[in-house]
């Protein structure tokens, strides 16, 4: 079947979907939270924003005030709505296809990203305002939300991988942290702290495929390559593959993680208890130590992940929205103008870190007073999250995501981990040449 019948297929079921939802509704009346900024202000310009995350709203709030205190010959009414992440999305997709309906900036989560970049994007490029400052940006991170060139969607942050130590276990296993350069490296660092404190080094997820897609990316490999095609099977991720089976069932440094994903209450209480000496997240799992883990505050410490040689890329970037205009604006040059004062200005970046606690995908600024000020996550990890940082910075990848990518997720964590790693029942190989020969087939 051809990519626009499919599309022509999806936009049709979806709306069926809806219907019976009573997707007919205007979906301003499904908002579950309102805000609007500027609506005293005589002449404002009103532009319209949605998000998925509650949390972005107090970003985007805090911005529209900065614009009209710095913009008084151009102040905005910005009116911004949250809604459920599916309707969200699925309500955008809609009005995109159907031509009105669209707000002037959305936010759109990464993995949706793509539906909205198929044959000519309805989205507003940005180079105007991307490619006076692109030297200052984690360039990976642009490249995500773009195509043929042009920029549309803004980061939210980098999502930089790093390795999170317990400082406490790994001193009472005598192993210095910043020894530990290579994966080999934290194998033998792993047999160390199980044989001196009877922890376990780590632990392997069965949900949940972020720890995994972190360590392919760092060997420059992915679940499809940059023209969309499948490589779930690529030699370099087989290797990755073996590598966690071996570290529970050869090496024995890890185990089966708790809930099975690093989401789950079981295994904060885990980790909280002490039980393991490290996980590799993204540094947005910072917030999860502190709102789930407050046992380990002062314990815990960030490190580059072990690269897989020396000289080997030893980070990788995961999630991340971006926010677009779409071409449904009444007021794109005043909506593109306020989209870069709120998500590329040097600003706008700090604020990305004070408000909400995101690594700044400008890299230009981590190094500047306001993000070295004293918080809760250096009271959590210690001053040094932006010496890591600046020290990895040139090596993250770019990701690639697909339509199938979501797929792909289902795949790997409901099918291949639990045959490879729960069960045994089949070789990394075995499982991810059947999972990617499936992928392949829908996609024909």
């Amino acid at each position: 079947m051809k990519k626009k019948s499919i599309l022509v297929l999806f936009f049709g079921l979806l709306a069926i979907v809806l219907a019976a939802c009573g997707g007919k509704e205007s979906s301003s009346e499904k908002a579950t939270d309102t805000v609007v900024v500027g609506d005293d202000i005589k002449g404002a310009t009103e532009l319209s924003f949605w998000t998925f995350a509650g949390l972005h709203m107090e970003f985007f709030e805090d911005a529209a005030v900065r614009w009209n205190e710095a913009n008084p010959d151009k102040p905005i009414k910005l009116k911004a709505e949250t809604y459920p992440y599916d309707q969200m999305h699925n309500n955008l997709l809609l009005a995109l296809q159907s031509g009105k309906g669209a707000p002037d900036i959305v936010d759109i989560e990464i993995s949706r990203f793509p539906n909205y970049l198929q044959g000519e994007p309805q989205l507003l490029p940005m180079n105007e305002f991307v490619d006076p400052e692109i030297d200052n940006f984690v360039r990976a991170r642009l490249d995500i939300y773009s195509k043929d060139g042009q920029f549309y969607g803004m980061p939210t942050h980098v999502g930089a991988s790093v390795m999170y130590y317990n400082k406490e276990i790994m001193d009472e296993a005598g192993v210095d942290i910043d020894s530990i350069k290579t994966w080999e490296d934290y194998v033998e660092a792993g047999k160390q702290v199980v044989a001196k404190t009877g922890k376990m080094m780590t632990n392997v997820h069965t949900g949940d495929y972020m720890t995994m897609w972190e360590m392919i990316s760092q060997q420059g490999s992915d679940w499809f390559d940059e023209n969309g095609e499948v490589t779930v099977d690529s030699k370099e991720n087989i290797k990755t593959l073996q590598f966690l089976h071996d570290m529970v069932y050869v090496n024995k440094i890890a185990e089966l993680t708790p809930g099975g994903q690093p989401h789950a209450e079981e295994y904060y209480a885990y980790m909280n208890d002490g039980e393991a000496a490290s996980i590799s997240m993204p540094l947005w799992y910072m917030g999860r130590f502190i709102e789930n883990m407050p046992d380990l505050k002062g314990k815990i410490v960030v490190r580059p992940m072990p690269a897989w040689e020396a000289g080997g890329f030893r980070s990788a970037g995961m999630g991340g929205t971006g926010t677009v205009v779409t071409n449904q604006t009444k007021h794109p040059e005043i909506a593109k103008e306020f989209l870069a004062f709120a998500k590329l200005s040097k600003e706008a970046n700090i604020k990305l870190w004070t408000v909400l606690g995101f690594d700044p995908p400008r890299w230009d600024v981590w190094e500047s007073d306001e993000v070295k000020a004293d918080n809760k996550f250096y009271q959590f990890f210690g001053n040094d999250i932006f010496d890591t940082l600046l020290d990895i910075k040139d090596e993250i990848n770019a990701v690639h995501i697909t339509p199938q990518t979501p797929e792909v997720q289902n795949e790997i964590n409901t099918v291949v981990f639990d045959s490879v790693l729960r069960q045994q029942s089949q070789t990394a190989e075995e499982a991810l040449k059947e999972a990617a020969d499936k992928i392949r087939s829908n996609k024909q």
